[in-house]
């Protein structure tokens, strides 16, 4: 990518989107395009349209979604999969149709079978039913990574879809009804230390193992990967017989239990972690094999604690995350 040319951030007041923007920002790209989601409507066709047509980005990292942990995917089905649908269509679409050069989807390591084998490869997509209580989610990024894969058959597009692992930092969502697990005990140990409460209940067993990557290594991935050389992404983009998809993750992983140790640790909660058995696990395991990525010359740099203890001062610094009533929408 070129530093003057028009790149579209799609999402960028989310968790992945407002990474990445910095990360542009940071590199000396001078001309990103954003739009709050009161300017620009994603879920509408025609303002979606309208727009693509009066700015001509030449490149594209579609970040926007509805998103959520497993009590919002669980509340809120329809809107999951309708609004997300919605959104990847209307981008993709208008990116196409306005020649765009590169697009970067961004979807989720939710779209891999329930009990794939481990850690997951980017060709075990469609090889087994999905986790139920974020199918409808799941399905719609799948969706959009096959949307990317029929644009690049028809048309010679240059859509690729980047899978990132469970991410975390500056911009998550607090709200323990929609937010994710990193994000939520972060919240519950933060507020459990100053109340002075003496135990903090977890969802689960506490068995179930997650792999995490801070949000600013997946901007850098999502960077890294937009500015592949033609010889390094065609056979991404042009491979007739495997989705246009790279898993983006630190190739690590722990315990639900472990992680809630990290995170007392580093809030300073010296009380008991009671583990709640009558709430899902989700997912067994959900570890993402990296190795194409690697092969490709990228290494994520945050390591966990580190990474929890910079999202955990940041979270002090800026209280309003806590508020609850933070928009459940990242677009």
């Amino acid at each position: 990518m070129d530093v003057s040319e028009k790149i579209y951030v799609a999402g960028h007041q989310g968790l992945v989107g407002s990474a990445l923007l910095r990360r542009l920002r940071a590199s000396g790209y001078v001309n990103t395009i954003v739009r709050q989601s009161q300017e620009l409507d994603l879920i509408s066709q025609r303002a979606v349209t309208e727009f693509f047509a009066a700015e001509c980005p030449k490149y594209v990292f579609l970040a926007a979604a509805r998103v959520g942990g497993i009590a919002a995917n669980s509340k809120y089905p329809a809107e999951f999969i309708y609004q997300n649908l919605a959104i990847q269509g209307n981008v993709m679409d208008a990116a196409y149709r306005s020649r765009v050069s590169r697009l970067l989807f961004l979807g989720s390591s939710c779209i891999y079978p329930k009990h794939a084998a481990q850690p997951i490869k980017e060709e075990y997509l469609l090889t087994g039913p999905l986790e139920p209580t974020n199918r409808s989610y799941a399905v719609a990024k799948i969706s959009g990574v096959e949307m990317c894969w029929a644009y690049n058959r028809q048309y010679g597009t240059k859509f690729m879809a980047a899978m990132p692992t469970n991410l975390y930092g500056p911009r998550d969502r607090y709200d323990l009804e929609t937010s994710h697990v990193l994000p939520a005990l972060l919240r519950k140990m933060h507020e459990a230390k100053v109340s002075g409460a003496n135990h903090v209940v977890v969802w689960g067993t506490g068995s179930p193992r997650r792999e995490f990557l801070h949000s600013d290594d997946a901007a850098d991935a999502c960077v890294f990967l937009m500015n592949l050389p033609d010889e390094a992404l065609t056979p991404i983009v042009s491979n007739q017989d495997l989705a246009p998809i790279v898993n983006v993750g630190s190739g690590e992983d722990l315990s639900i239990r472990e992680l809630a140790e990290v995170i007392a640790s580093v809030t300073g909660f010296e009380g008991e972690l009671v583990f709640d058995r009558s709430r899902p696990d989700g997912t067994p395991r959900k570890l993402l094999d990296v190795g194409k990525l690697t092969k490709l010359g990228w290494k994520f740099r945050v390591g966990l604690r580190e990474g929890i203890s910079r999202t955990y001062q940041e979270l002090l610094k800026e209280k309003y995350v806590l508020s609850s009533s933070i928009p459940v929408n990242a677009y």
